[in-house]
């Protein structure tokens, strides 16, 4: 099992869809990139809303996910996804090494010269430090609240064809 961490706005829309793809098998929201300690939602300044995602290195790859996380959401917005507005709501890759930064940064190269948004890559890459879980009623929000508020959608078919 491999781990890889994504911000993209709002974490409850991104969970939403990253957790039915193929060798997905746990997600998790919550929040990293920050310096406060044991952030929460009312108290996270400087950190992201992220996913942390658990996946079976067999089924898929750090590089499908990324592919994935630049299909469902706009990556050319800088600190921004839909109405959310705020260093919580930007575009990041959290690398845990150099390889998974290199690939952050391909991946990056890739979606720049597919020229389908018409202003550059806002992404970051970022190392990662910790990540801390996001209260539970966070957890599966959409599942929970059908219906909730999301930003996050299939915009493009893959970046790898």
């Amino acid at each position: 099992m491999k781990k890889i961490v994504l911000a993209g706005g709002c974490f409850w829309g991104l969970e939403d869809l990253i957790r039915k793809q193929a060798g997905v098998l746990n997600t998790t929201v919550g929040y990293t990139g920050g310096k406060v300690e044991n952030p929460t939602y009312h108290n996270h300044e400087g950190h992201a809303e992220a996913v942390e995602i658990e996946y079976d290195e067999t089924k898929t790859s750090y590089k499908n996910l990324l592919d994935l996380f630049f299909q469902i959401h706009n990556p050319t917005t800088l600190n921004q996804q839909g109405n959310d507005r705020g260093t919580s709501y930007r575009s990041a890759i959290f690398y845990g090494n150099e390889e998974e930064k290199r690939e952050g940064e391909n991946f990056i190269n890739i979606v720049n010269k597919s020229k389908r948004w018409k202003d550059p890559v806002a992404t970051t890459l970022e190392p990662l430090t910790k990540f801390y879980p996001a209260e539970e009623y966070h957890q599966d929000y959409l599942e929970k609240n059908p219906g909730g508020y999301t930003c996050h959608a299939i915009y493009f078919d893959s970046y790898l064809k």
